[in-house]
């Protein structure tokens, strides 16, 4: 198939996530039961109480709330940076059991932006290394035995970071508020940055008070980089206000 673009797809989250999460906190201040918070959170606007307690810094409660994600059209490399983010799970598309050799063409693969900003001559040159490597691959695959996982557990060793991975990722909302403050940064890595900016925009949707501060750490305090800031606070506090 050759180049592949990026590809989010909410496909699951925990239902009615702010009023979980404005359950969950009330109970801590209430002696009320459970059945009856739940019915008094649900007649009620909890917007408010939830901006409060995320200025409070209460996040425990938020960590009940959950959001799946799949994720098509990133690379290894991508692959690499987002499992630092521990406190999540990640199932990934593995290149031992499924086989990157073709007949044509080259495997999936991402294209840096500043690459496409060369022009066409640039693009093609990197498409056609794609496809050299593909033939590596080939030829080994075919000295290894020609398939299954003992095959192509090696061969995979000559595909580039740049080829595609697929993934479904579920983080609480907890680490996605801080995964978004670390990736949504402009000094973040483009393809990250990318998906993060997704994610935080899919999320916003379904629960938009929970995710009303979600962003760059800028937008809700002094940036952290400090001498190394893009120094464009104002224009990132704009684009992820709702």
């Amino acid at each position: 198939m050759g180049q592949v673009k990026l590809k989010v797809e909410l496909i699951e989250h925990t239902p009615n996530p702010e009023e979980l999460v404005a359950t969950a906190a009330k109970l801590c201040y209430s002696g009320a039961d459970i059945e009856e918070l739940k019915q008094g959170v649900a007649k009620a606007d909890q917007a408010p109480f939830i901006k409060k307690l995320l200025d409070m810094g209460h996040l425990s409660t938020v960590e009940h709330v959950s959001f799946t994600f799949g994720i098509e059209g990133v690379s290894r490399s991508l692959l690499a940076q987002i499992t630092r983010h521990r406190i999540a799970s990640f199932s990934v598309k593995s290149q031992r059991y499924v086989s990157e050799t073709r007949e044509d063409g080259a495997f999936n693969y991402i294209i840096p932006p500043e690459i496409e900003a060369l022009g066409d001559k640039y693009v093609e040159i990197y498409r056609e290394q794609m496809k050299t490597i593909q033939e590596w691959y080939n030829y080994w695959s075919e000295k290894l035995g020609s398939g299954g996982e003992g095959t192509n557990e090696d061969a995979r060793f000559v595909l580039p970071n740049s080829a595609e991975t697929k993934m479904v990722v579920t983080m609480n909302a907890r680490e996605l508020h801080h995964f978004f403050g670390l990736r949504c940064c402009n000094r973040a890595q483009w393809e990250i940055r990318a998906l993060a900016e997704e994610m935080c925009l899919q999320v916003k949707k379904i629960a938009p008070n929970l995710f009303s501060q979600a962003g760059p750490a800028c937008i809700a305090a002094n940036c952290p980089e400090g001498k190394m800031s893009c120094g464009k606070q104002r224009e990132m506090r704009a684009k992820y206000s709702i």
